[in-house]
């Protein structure tokens, strides 16, 4: 939840604002939480997988789409309504760990537009068209890290600070809604595997410690 928030005092999204986010994993669900508390114009999720696709909608996102789909960038755009002078996200969020999405954030990304990269890539490498509609697009690259604070916060806010607005958000939204899986500490190799071998079956899996002594 803490990364959430930062994420958010990172983008600084606006009332009216048409806002994306790729990736609805636990912190992409945990981002979209907050967001929904916005009065946003217009807030679209992305991700390929059906379990997070509802559970994001019953958080309260607008529409969730899958982004792997052929029409997602045209559904997308439709939903990203052109009253403004430049269609598209006034504010995208690229939380999915997929590099190749933050090629189709940037591109889902309006005139002066934000994207924010919370997305932690490791090794992967990242291709981007950085051509003719990202140059004359005038868009940010966001990079969103949580073991700081930004800069034009850090005269005001201290990690502690921040840290206290995570605990009263989790209250807010009651994250245990996001739990899908269960393992005893012990079997935590069994954990690994589902999020490996089966992630479209997972949103939040938790390693439980009570009664260790009890399992064989």
């Amino acid at each position: 939840m803490e990364t959430a928030v930062n994420f958010l005092m990172d983008g600084q999204p606006l009332i009216g604002e048409q806002v994306v986010v790729f990736g609805q994993g636990i912190v992409g669900q945990l981002t979209a939480a907050l967001l929904v508390r916005f009065p946003l114009a217009c807030l679209v999720t992305l991700d390929r997988y059906p379990l997070r696709r509802e559970q994001s909608l019953a958080l309260g996102a607008h529409a969730s789409l899958d982004p792997s789909a052929p029409d997602a960038p045209t559904e997308l755009r439709s939903l990203l309504k052109a009253e403004q002078a430049h269609a598209g996200a006034d504010l995208t969020y690229e939380l999915s760990g997929n590099p190749a999405a933050l090629d189709q954030a940037i591109a889902a990304t309006g005139f002066n537009g934000r994207v924010v990269i919370g997305s932690w890539y490791g090794q992967k490498r990242v291709d981007l068209d950085l051509g003719g509609a990202f140059h004359r697009g005038r868009l940010r690259l966001i990079s969103s890290q949580v073991s700081t604070i930004a800069p034009e916060w850090s005269a005001r806010w201290t990690k502690a600070r921040r840290i206290g607005v995570a605990w009263r958000m989790l209250e807010e939204v009651r994250p245990m809604q996001l739990l899908t899986h269960r393992f005893p500490i012990v079997q935590a190799g069994k954990a690994y595997a589902l999020l490996d071998q089966t992630p479209e079956q997972a949103i939040q899996v938790m390693l439980t410690y009570e009664d260790v002594s009890l399992i064989p």
